[in-house]
């Protein structure tokens, strides 16, 4: 889907491939359990298995930031690579599962076996596109395209996993999608109830359904 924005299919990685080269631990994490926070000493990158997570920072004045959603098969603390502690916090968005990738050893363990290190170093320059794509559009997009763009995002995730992209569960809270848009918690309501009058979706607490993706697309498009 054209969102206005570059429309990134992350790369998979052969997780069994990896598990036969190297001991990888898979690792449960229930709703609103942190992955890791931000000044714990990098150790690994996660793969999602299962469930999504939300990654935040916080600003100098002590408010939360949230910096990205990830779903399965997308990678969390990319952003802590070449630094000794993780910049953000993760937090599990309902249960969920990761595996936990030691970096840089799963490379060096991942080298003898064709193909398999492509693999990651493409999932890792994926992922970095993708967040860079999100704050270009955010720069550059007014409220109510800001909020398209966001749900057709999710429906083309949604899609890439085999799931539905017209019907979906809202992980995420209304405040926790307000600061990742960069937007007030009243604004993004305020759009939701306009896209809901204007027959674009329907919304059910945070459950959504898509009624009009070509005019989603077409508001997201918009200067």
């Amino acid at each position: 889907m054209n969102t206005g924005r570059p429309s990134i299919a992350l790369p998979a990685i052969d997780i069994d491939a990896l598990c036969r080269a190297f001991p990888l631990a898979r690792r449960r994490h229930a709703c609103g359990q942190h992955l890791f926070r931000a000044g714990q000493p990098f150790r690994a990158i996660h793969l999602v298995h299962e469930g999504s997570f939300k990654v935040s920072d916080l600003t100098e004045d002590g408010r939360e930031k949230v910096a990205a959603f990830k779903m399965k098969h997308e990678l969390v603390g990319v952003d802590a690579i070449g630094l000794a502690d993780y910049v953000s916090d993760a937090v599990a968005l309902e249960d969920s599962e990761t595996w936990a990738l030691p970096y840089p050893a799963v490379l060096k363990a991942a080298a003898d076996i064709p193909g398999l290190q492509e693999q990651i170093h493409a999932a890792l320059a994926a992922e970095i596109r993708f967040d860079h794509a999100w704050m270009l559009l955010l720069a550059t997009l007014a409220a109510e395209p800001r909020v398209a763009a966001f749900l057709i995002d999710l429906a083309a995730r949604q899609a890439r996993l085999g799931m539905s992209a017209s019907h979906f569960v809202l992980r995420m809270t209304r405040l926790d999608m307000a600061s990742f848009l960069a937007l007030k918690h009243e604004t993004v309501s305020r759009v939701l109830g306009r896209l809901v009058d204007m027959r674009y979706i329907d919304v059910r607490r945070r459950e959504v359904h898509l009624l009009d993706i070509d005019g989603l697309r077409a508001m997201a498009q918009a200067a």
